[in-house]
């Protein structure tokens, strides 16, 4: 029985995770040891053999793939004090990471005959160094992951492998900021940030039945924004939060938490009608921030952000609507807006923003050197604004260069330029190539402050499960759903979509053959008049 009445559960679960191999090795004797040692229990008697720690010696461990929380060290007869790094990449792990917002090293004092935990944030890879004159032995370092153990209930497999690696890694990446709410990244920020978190809603929907976390942000976020400021801070985030509320509507039919925020949502919604001026022109207020790439450009922003207020207005008509309120002041609003379209000035983000509202057609700056002006952030939206073939070829090559790299989750950002002569993330770095993690970045997250599991960037999943799958919900809770598989070049696809009812199963070939199985509760539309 626990003996507190006031307490809060955790929602996440504990994993104990072995080392998966040795990166490298100084001087530390039988380190090979630690290699799928699934020993977290500390012992005293009898012991045969231990890893042993000179003075100055270091070891670097290798976990397999990056999860979230630290690692249990298990000393067995004396006292320690040991220096630990952790790291996204090999080189953040030997380097000096950024301490912002979880601490990714430190110098700790072990005790003895102890078991030693420490860590809470996103890593792959650990050093571990004796910072003392003596040395000392170690029993066993083993991961501990604090993560929500919740199943994946959706899937996308086709004929082409390196498509489906990608959907898994994206999910992976969305599943590692799932903590107490959704994290724009588990190293860092670790914040709820509503502009970060449409993407990861998408990824979330696609992937996941269990969709509370979405609700529980969105509150979290209302609960400490008072209506008439903006979200984080940031104007266009209040316009996600819109937007966002709608998708997660569509998704869940949670019309509860649509009437417990109705105040909330029609204030915001009222006071967002009034940021376009008599020529439809959006006057959305400092700070104004579409994305990174585009933050000092103020013409391509100006752009962005016309086309996020309309969509803005266009989905919070819908919430209105379904609330039974007055949206009169919406729908003017979203007539002005349109009679105004701002260029893109050749930039691929308010680009695609255009293009998906219907604002204009703007498909063409997608496709001009196509691989180029990409973030991982205003992906997704580039690829529901390209065609489909386009589309899933800038996923191969764009998402794909960060696996062929090393990568086990996206990351905050990304060029493909970047990897001209480097090396992959997790080896030790080589002195004639680049360092993709130290030698990269910019604005906020240069060098190794870089975060390189970042749920922005989950954008192929929801992608991949919307368009080639084709799953779209026409009735809220997806008791209405169409099926419309485009396979763009692949020869099959297959796959499941969550839903409140249960998951949708379809499958489809190049030959134009469609299988779809479905809850009862779901009605499958005739997706050739939709």
């Amino acid at each position: 029985m626990f003996p507190f009445d006031s307490h809060l559960k955790d929602k996440r679960s504990r994993f104990y995770i072995p080392v998966k191999r040795i990166v490298a090795n100084n001087k530390v004797e039988s380190c090979d040891l630690l290699i799928g040692n699934e020993e977290y229990q500390l012992f005293m008697h009898h012991i045969k053999q231990t890893v042993k720690f000179p003075p100055a010696s270091s070891v670097v461990l290798d976990f397999g793939a990056a999860f979230h929380g630290g690692i249990r060290m298990n000393f067995p007869c004396q006292s320690a004090k040991i220096k630990v790094t952790f790291g996204e990449s090999v080189s953040e792990a030997i380097g000096t990471p950024d301490q912002s917002h979880s601490c990714k090293s430190t110098i700790l004092d072990l005790p003895c005959c102890g078991m030693t935990e420490y860590g809470n944030t996103v890593f792959r890879f650990v050093k571990i160094e004796n910072v003392t004159a003596e040395t000392i032995e170690c029993q066993n370092i083993i991961g501990v992951a604090l993560e929500r153990d919740i199943e994946v209930t959706g899937s996308f497999n086709s004929s082409d492998e390196r498509l489906n690696k990608i959907w898994q890694t994206a999910v992976r990446t969305i599943h590692l900021c799932m903590q107490d709410y959704v994290y724009d990244g588990s190293k860092r920020d670790r914040i709820v940030w509503m502009g970060d978190m449409h993407p990861e809603i998408k990824g979330i929907l696609a992937a996941f039945s269990d969709t509370s976390i979405i609700r529980d942000s969105l509150e979290f976020l209302i609960r400490h924004t008072p209506f008439h400021k903006p979200m984080n801070n940031i104007y266009s985030y209040s316009c996600w939060f819109i937007i966002s509320v709608w998708e997660y509507f569509m998704a869940s039919n949670d019309f509860d938490f649509l009437a417990k925020n109705s105040e909330y949502i029609t204030e915001v919604m009222k006071m967002f009608s009034a940021f376009a001026d008599e020529n439809g022109k959006e006057c959305i207020p400092p700070r104004r921030f579409l994305d990174w790439p585009n933050n000092d450009n103020e013409n391509a922003k100006h752009a962005g952000l016309q086309a996020l207020l309309y969509w803005m207005m266009i989905d919070g008509t819908k919430i209105l609507n379904t609330l039974e309120k007055d949206s009169t002041f919406a729908v003017n609003c979203a007539d002005k807006l349109k009679k105004y379209v701002p260029s893109p000035c050749g930039r691929k983000a308010p680009a695609a923003l255009l293009t998906l509202t219907k604002l204009g057609d703007f498909r063409n700056v997608l496709e001009n050197e196509p691989f180029r002006d990409v973030s991982t952030f205003y992906g997704y939206y580039m690829l529901l604004a390209k065609d489909t073939i386009p589309a899933l070829q800038l996923i191969r090559k764009y998402w794909g260069a960060m696996l062929d790299f090393g990568a086990t989750s996206f990351w905050e950002d990304f060029d493909l330029d970047w990897i001209t002569n480097a090396s992959p993330i997790d080896i030790l770095p080589q002195k004639d190539k680049k360092d993709l993690h130290a030698d990269f970045g910019n604005y906020c997250y240069k060098g190794l402050r870089h975060s390189l599991s970042h749920g922005w960037s989950c954008g192929p999943a929801p992608f991949l499960s919307e368009r080639v799958l084709g799953v779209k919900f026409l009735s809220p809770g997806g008791s209405k759903i169409a099926v419309k598989p485009d396979l763009g070049d692949l020869e099959y696809v297959e796959g499941t979509y969550p839903t409140p009812h249960g998951t949708v199963k379809i499958s489809a070939d190049k030959s134009g053959k469609l299988s779809i199985e479905a809850p009862t509760a779901v009605e499958i539309i005739d997706w050739k008049n939709k």
